[in-house]
């Protein structure tokens, strides 16, 4: 439908997306949930087509997008048929090599962004710990520095490409003593000496994306690997925080969109009392409620892209729309789900799938809860805080 928001391009590229998502990912949707992974080859594929760098400049090989063109191609994401395969896109372009992109050096950049956007590295962010989540002041991951190297060691937990992937975003505590002053960001390959894959773990949806339990033990990291300046990771972090709100936001929207579309397409055919289920109206006003719910979401989430877009202050407007991008796709597909009835937990259906795969998405990027805190404080508050990058100046 027309939007303020979307050019002819943004609608162009949006279609691009969609027809290689259902052409070359969604068949072998089945195949990589049971086989727990996602190719690198899928990845090399997308950079091919210009679809793993949308907002990063040509110079380094990335399609030179806005922050529209990254919404388009993260609502349409869920046309993959899987939840991880949109968890393990986003973090590998938005995340973890977006990190390395603002803040390292140039030839950080040629050595893991550039291989990032053409699909020949995957990356991942590495930052969550067994008892540091949502509070990074937490971490217990050290890099002490020593003459010519950082000497790592800890563990971090729920690594989204952490197994498969080429190289690792890792936030780690340089000065202890000042505690979240004290935290700094490096890159490193994930195959360095000593870096482990502690064990793969199972989740209850997002099957076909590696989470992983990673191992630290006397890791000697180079000096150079360091990104930006010493001890400003919880600053990076926090300014990149907004897009990673958006990410979530984005994907539950086209998530909840999908889910949708596909219910009603099921109960156009589906008859009870010789009747299609589209005849009952206490179940088409459910529809009606949630594809209501839906819209609300998604110009949430415009408005804050929009804010974004354009420099304004967004904290606020981005957990929210965190916050219902994300609620909105696991009720969606909890209610959509009801209407299948017996059908619905029958994993031959892909509404069983859009469940589970829902579920994750008012956890990760900062829980549901967390979001509520950010923006209770900002209304208590009164008052937007202060832009990020000026706070680690």
């Amino acid at each position: 439908m027309p939007s303020p928001h979307f050019t002819p391009e943004h609608d162009t590229f949006r279609a691009s997306v969609r027809r290689f998502l259902e052409k070359e990912v969604a068949p072998h949707a089945d195949e990589w949930e049971k086989a727990r992974r996602i190719p690198l080859s899928i990845f090399t594929r997308m950079g091919e087509l210009g679809l793993l760098g949308v907002m990063l400049p040509p110079e380094l090989g990335g399609a030179g997008g806005d922050v529209f063109h990254a919404i388009a191609f993260l609502e349409e994401l869920p046309r993959s048929r899987m939840g991880g395969f949109c968890a393990a896109v986003s973090v590998q372009q938005f995340m973890a090599a977006q990190h390395v992109f603002r803040w390292g050096t140039e030839e950080l950049k040629q050595r893991y962004v550039v291989p990032s956007i053409a699909g020949t590295k995957v990356g991942a962010l590495a930052v969550t710990e067994p008892d540091a989540g949502s509070d990074v002041s937490a971490l217990r991951t050290r890099a002490e520095r020593k003459d010519d190297h950082y000497l790592l060691n800890g563990g971090k937990i729920f690594i989204t490409n952490g197994a498969d992937g080429q190289f690792l975003t890792v936030a780690a505590k340089t000065a202890p003593e000042h505690g979240v002053g004290g935290l700094s960001l490096f890159v490193i390959d994930a195959d360095l000496p000593g870096v482990r894959v502690a064990r793969r773990l199972e989740k209850i949806g997002w099957h076909s994306s590696d989470t992983a339990e990673l191992a630290f033990e006397d890791v000697k990291v180079p000096l150079d690997a360091l990104i930006g300046e010493e001890n400003m990771c919880f600053y990076y972090l926090m300014e990149a925080f907004q897009l990673e709100r958006l990410c979530g936001a984005a994907i539950g929207v086209g998530s909840a969109q999908l889910c949708l579309q596909e219910t009603l397409a099921y109960m156009r055919e589906r008859k009870a009392f010789g009747r299609p289920l589209t005849k009952f109206q206490a179940l088409t006003h459910k529809l009606a409620e949630l594809a209501t719910q839906l819209e609300s979401a998604r110009c949430l989430t415009h408005h804050a892209a929009w804010l974004l877009h354009n420099g304004h202050p967004c904290v606020r407007e981005c957990s929210m729309a965190k916050l219902v991008g994300s609620e909105t796709a696991k009720r969606v597909a909890d209610e959509c789900l009801q209407l299948f009835g017996g059908f619905g937990l029958m994993e031959e259906y892909p509404i069983s799938r859009y469940y589970l795969d829902a579920r994750p998405g008012t956890i990760v990027a900062g829980t549901s809860e967390i979001m509520r805190e950010i923006i209770a404080r900002i209304l208590i508050d009164d008052a937007e805080p202060p832009p990020v990058a000026a706070r680690g100046s």
